[in-house]
């Protein structure tokens, strides 16, 4: 009885996490000093390249020391030209030649994968080399029309003496915009996947990384899941350089930073972390770094996946991030102080740390007046109630709460129900389940196929559900108010869950009425207010009530939001000045 009662007290106070529990809070530091104070880069540890900050390997692990190129070649000839397989785990270019063709089609299983192009030729007519790529990866009129002639011009190296003419080669041969040296094979064959060309000379000890992308990509569209009357009407692709065009095209900032991760063990998806340097919390930042290299999985397909790998608490109902097809929508997360992560092959990009109230916004609210901005914002919060609780309050009332109906009603109520033969909560289910299965069935079938399927569907089975004496009419009035208050909501997350939560309510509200329905409501918002997102309490800045900003669900005038969100913890607090519209001040008309 004793455990019961301190788990119960546990559920209902807030407690701060200790070391043992692994977790990331964001709590208030060093930058909570004052509401204009702008913290300066080198107070808030940013990676600037120093060693001190790098990372540093566990104690006790067992690290190979790097040898040189000199030796690595000296110990590849005393073993007849084999590439030593202590040697091919080192990942160093050769100075041979055959060696690294022999390394890259051993990588690369050929000639069993017909995807690998090796083009051998010769310099200048002078030195051996070769170039990789893979077929379909690269646009074939960048090699053809600017590296190889230019290569394969017999003059190309005049004037050059020397061993190694790569830096030659970059300087006064090729021009394409981008040319990277590397020694490591690991780097050639992961940039070589990304669809870049790999140059190998014969004497070099490094590989030649050409820029030559060129794959088949679907062009920018409208955005499919949130579709707006006012704003912008692009949405992100599936190809991941086009989706960082399009946000820096719209935050034109020296200080957006974007940082590319491969996860994925087997296929090495590119992931992009983007944050706004001097803005931007950068112990999220470090805490978003840390949990995406720490993924350790074979396969990731995109940002579904990625979100439930980095997520605060796998377990919970609720989303603990937001999503977004809208690059001017993450933007404004950007400029707000979150970290927006965008996968490759995924159209949608997520954003931490988030709150319960973000969820409630859209794109459109701040393109606006505020008027109307903060009108639609209220009719989705009394869409999502609608949603979640009328429901089971309509399975409180008519099974234990009669008294609060009034008299005309419930006779009404009464006589719809006689030719009904199931109980109430029954019946509400049984019509609970068929309007999922329609909506479910409507989405999976494409086109306008799926939405007349949905529409037709509706009527026709509430139509005959009703005339067989299945469900009586007042009972087809709350579900299809349930299902339109469900699409109110604007991520498509947040209104799954509450789709689930309100069969919850609904078995509250059968087993014990409107007490049900209000334990159910309190044990719900309980583990709300236990939840985090990267840190940051899900019901900020209500629970811990923090610094409002005037934006949370009643939208204030835009002069009037001066402060970014204080949950984030920015180190740049100020997002306007004192008066916002300083033309106020000055005398209208003069020409200047």
């Amino acid at each position: 009885m004793r455990n019961l009662l301190t788990n119960i007290r546990k559920l209902f106070t807030y407690r701060r996490p200790v070391d043992t529990e692994g977790g990331f809070e964001l709590l208030e530091d060093e930058f909570e000093k004052s509401d204009t104070e702008e913290v300066p880069s080198e107070k808030y540890g940013v990676n600037t390249g120093n060693p001190s900050n790098q990372e540093k390997s566990k104690k006790g692990a067992t690290v190979k020391q790097p040898i040189k190129v000199e030796q690595w070649n000296k110990q590849k000839n005393n073993q007849g030209g084999k590439i030593p397989t202590s040697n091919m785990r080192q990942n160093i270019i050769s100075t041979d030649l055959n060696v690294n063709k022999e390394y890259i089609r051993q990588s690369f299983s050929m000639p069993k994968n017909q995807d690998i192009v090796i083009r051998e030729f010769r310099i200048a007519r002078k030195l051996k080399a070769f170039i990789v790529f893979i077929d379909g990866m690269v646009d074939k009129t960048s090699i053809n029309q600017f590296v190889l002639p230019q290569l394969m011009n017999p003059e190309c190296l005049a004037g050059f003496s020397g061993d190694c003419p790569l830096d030659y080669i970059m300087e006064d041969v090729l021009s394409i915009t981008q040319l990277t040296k590397t020694a490591d094979f690991n780097i050639t064959k992961i940039q070589a996947l990304n669809g870049l060309s790999i140059l190998f000379v014969d004497g070099c000890p490094e590989a030649l990384m050409i820029e030559t992308r060129g794959f088949e990509k679907r062009g920018i569209d409208r955005p499919i899941t949130e579709q707006v009357v006012r704003g912008s009407q692009e949405g992100f692709t599936e190809n991941l350089r086009t989706n960082l065009t399009l946000l820096r095209r719209i935050i034109k900032n020296e200080k957006l930073i974007t940082e590319v991760i491969p996860v994925g063990k087997l296929n090495k998806i590119n992931c992009a972390i983007l944050y706004i340097e001097g803005v931007t919390n950068p112990k999220i930042v470090r805490e978003v770094r840390r949990r995406i290299k720490g993924i350790n999985i074979d396969f990731i397909e995109g940002n579904g996946m990625l979100e439930q790998l980095i997520e605060d608490n796998p377990f919970m109902l609720f989303p603990q991030v937001v999503t977004t097809e809208r690059p001017d929508r993450a933007s404004s997360f950007l400029a707000e102080g979150q970290v927006v992560i965008i996968t490759e092959s995924d159209p949608f990009a997520i954003a931490v740390p988030m709150s319960f109230f973000r969820l409630f916004h859209s794109s459109e609210d701040s393109m606006l007046r505020w008027e109307y901005g903060t009108f639609l914002r209220m009719i989705r919060l009394v869409g999502v109630l609608s949603a979640l609780m009328i429901p089971g309050m309509y399975v409180a009332l008519a099974l234990y709460h009669h008294e609060m109906i009034p008299t005309p009603l419930l006779e009404s109520i009464a006589r719809m129900r006689e030719n009904v033969p199931f109980p109430t909560i029954i019946e509400l289910i049984l019509m609970e389940i068929s309007f999922e299965l329609i909506r479910e069935g409507g989405v999976r079938i494409p086109g306008v196929i799926g939405q007349t399927l949905g529409i037709l569907g509706a009527l026709i089975l509430g139509q005959v559900a009703v005339a067989a004496g299945l469900a009586s009419p007042l009972l087809i009035v709350i579900v299809a108010l349930t299902g339109l208050g469900s699409f109110t909501m604007p991520n498509f997350s947040m209104a799954i869950s509450i789709r689930i939560l309100r069969f919850f309510f609904i078995f509250a509200g059968g087993i014990a009425g409107f007490y049900g329905i209000s334990l159910a409501f309190i044990l719900v918002a309980a583990i709300a207010c236990h939840m985090k997102s990267f840190g940051v309490p899900f019901l900020t800045p209500v629970a811990p009530r923090v610094k409002i900003n005037p934006d949370v669900i009643i939208r204030h005038p835009i002069f009037r939001q001066k402060m970014r969100s204080d949950g984030f913890n920015t180190p740049n607090r100020k997002r306007a000045g004192n008066n916002a519209m300083e033309w106020t001040k000055e005398k209208g008309g003069d020409d200047q």
